[in-house]
């Protein structure tokens, strides 16, 4: 899904709930506002609740040995934050519901 699939999910979701009083341009501004304001949350290190959603996070990345994949010389990664999310126990249920009904891959 991109943002321009989420924009229209949005769109539609306010037109049958609330009548068309938003348009698309309006609700892609809302949209670009919500995923600045995650970002610039995280940019000043902090954490972002959404009840039923789920948690994004800065984790701290320890500093570790890695290896040049050309030369195979070992190399030195250093520490660095690193945003994570952690969905909700709904979303975990919710994705799990989805997933027990769909066909898998395999069998398509």
């Amino acid at each position: 899904m991109t943002k321009a699939d989420l924009v229209e999910m949005v769109t539609a979701t306010i037109a049958r709930t609330a009548g068309p009083m938003i348009s698309k341009k309006d609700c892609a501004r809302v949209v670009d506002a919500f995923l600045e304001a995650v970002k610039g949350a995280l940019a000043e290190q902090h954490n972002i609740e959404i009840r039923g959603f789920g948690t994004f996070k800065i984790r701290r990345r320890k500093t570790r040995m890695a290896r040049n994949p050309r030369t195979g010389d070992p190399v030195e990664v250093a520490a660095r934050p690193v945003p994570v999310f952690k969905p909700s126990k709904e979303l975990r249920a919710l994705v799990a519901e989805a997933s027990e009904g769909a066909t898998p891959p395999a069998a398509r």
